[in-house]
């Protein structure tokens, strides 16, 4: 399968939703990603966290969401230059800390690949913003809506994603505070036909991701 000529943070603006997961191992976040891809959606982040995470992102990247097009797995709790130079070689469409991390922005700059950094108060964001375009405000639910409301007033332009402590039940309370997409970590229904809805009902049109089949 080509590589995705749509850029991780746009296909994440047009899902809404980030899966964030968080395994007892590989054959468990190869199977939870597989049956996320088959529901709908495609954008899909596994953690440094989960034991074998490289080996899951080398086995989940070259599948396909349920359109077809190819999956965009990114690896999230990256803090190191090895761990991001190890989820790059493994096949990672984008990497994402959970606060600000120099080692891992080099890489990144190094192989132009797309880097949601971590930050909490206004200038680690900012900071971020700058840099690449987007940033994780994490942990999202210490400031609340109305924090994130605050930040998206002076960066409208920033790919934000809020994560952590936020329930699916209240991700479009996040979105109409301003955030591109929001990372969830638990709470998503088993059921394939609810968790499907639950991508059907938040995602809208991505034009960059259109022409992919």
């Amino acid at each position: 399968m080509p590589p995705s000529s749509c850029h991780p943070y746009a296909a994440m603006a047009a899902q809404r939703l980030l899966p964030v997961l968080r395994d007892a191992g590989a054959d468990e976040a190869v199977r939870r990603t597989g049956a996320l891809l088959a529901a709908g959606c495609r954008v899909v982040e596994l953690t440094t966290t989960t034991p074998g995470w490289a080996e899951a992102v080398a086995r989940t990247a070259p599948l396909a969401d349920a359109r077809g097009r190819r999956a965009l797995i990114g690896v999230g709790t990256v803090t190191t230059a090895g761990q991001a130079e190890a989820a790059l070689a493994a096949g990672a469409a984008f990497l994402v800390s959970p606060y600000p991390a120099p080692e891992v922005r080099a890489v990144a700059d190094r192989h132009g690949a797309a880097f949601v950094e971590g930050g909490f108060t206004p200038a680690e964001i900012a900071s971020a913003v700058r840099r690449a375009g987007a940033a994780k405000v994490f942990p999202a639910h210490v400031g609340g809506t109305r924090f994130l409301r605050s930040l998206t007033a002076v960066l409208p332009d920033a790919v934000i994603v809020p994560t952590g402590g936020i329930a699916p039940a209240e991700v479009r309370e996040w979105l109409a505070a301003g955030a591109t997409a929001v990372g969830i970590g638990s709470g998503l229904p088993d059921d394939p036909a609810e968790l499907a809805a639950v991508f059907a009902d938040l995602a809208v049109p991505c034009a960059d991701c259109e022409g992919e089949r």
